[in-house]
């Protein structure tokens, strides 16, 4: 048995107990037997190429990681990664891009695996105000930007509501993908001060059914703006950064904030 075989067999079987699958379930979904499974997952047999990228697939694992169990199997990696600079990624960057133009006077930005800020359309300046600059330095994570004391949760009207809905999601990104830096994020965010009473309130919301949509309510010079998001990525990827990327827009939740964007929009178009 070569360290390959065991290697690629331990994170076979981490992403499947990930997946809260049997290797009956997994073994009927890729079509082959539970003992060839069990062969695989215990290192004594190897697996092909092919069968690596179907049982990735079945399992649902990132791109990133495919690449991560291709190697381990002694496999080149499949999938490219890029930088969204590069020219091969141009029309990709350009529909990131119309979409960020086209939602304008309402904000929307597009970030990493690791929410990092990748992008931002011209309504989103506005929202920062009274940051911290150290927060705003790049790589900028709107996570900590967000529920940072120093950065905008002050100006959020119903913080502990929007703290727990984030906090949810990331929780939920790092028992689907296993990511350290996820995980050590949602360590960092955890810890920061919250109003008395919040924690107690986010725990207490854990045990309700979940509301179909958490606003955000942002306190301005304007008054309050309620805002609902929705998140996009990108269908069928075949390139890691890409698969990684996601565009978060924000919607005016009541008429009052959808007049107050527009008319601030209006304003400026007339001040340039």
């Amino acid at each position: 048995m070569t360290s390959a075989q065991r290697q690629v067999g331990d994170l076979l079987r981490a992403w499947r107990q990930r997946r809260r699958m049997s290797q009956l379930d997994l073994a009927c979904e890729a079509d082959i037997s539970t003992r060839h499974l069990s062969f695989l997952e215990t290192g004594r047999a190897q697996p092909s190429r092919d069968m690596v990228v179907l049982l990735a697939e079945r399992l649902d694992v990132p791109l990133r990681d495919r690449n991560q169990l291709l190697v381990a199997a002694g496999y080149a990696p499949l999938y490219p990664e890029r930088s969204l600079d590069d020219p091969a990624l141009a029309a990709a960057r350009r529909a990131v891009e119309l979409v960020l133009a086209g939602h304008e006077p309402y904000p929307a930005i597009a970030i990493d695996r690791h929410w990092h800020l990748v992008a931002a359309n011209g309504a989103i300046g506005p929202l920062l105000a009274g940051a911290a600059p150290d927060l705003l330095r790049p790589p900028v994570n709107v996570l900590r930007l967000s529920l940072h004391p120093a950065g905008i949760a002050p100006r959020i009207e119903n913080l502990p509501e929007w703290r727990g809905h984030l906090l949810g999601r990331l929780r939920r990104q790092v028992e689907i993908s296993g990511d350290p830096g996820l995980e050590k994020l949602l360590a960092e965010l955890e810890v920061y001060p919250v109003a008395d009473g919040s924690r107690r309130a986010e725990a207490a919301r854990g045990h309700d059914h979940a509301p179909i949509a958490v606003p955000l309510r942002f306190r301005t010079e304007a008054g309050t703006l309620s805002f609902l998001s929705t998140t996009m990525v990108f269908g069928t990827p075949v390139d890691v950064t890409l698969s990684e990327l996601a565009v978060e827009s924000f919607f005016p939740a009541d008429q009052a904030t959808a007049e107050a964007l527009r008319g601030s929009a209006h304003r400026c178009k007339a001040m340039s």
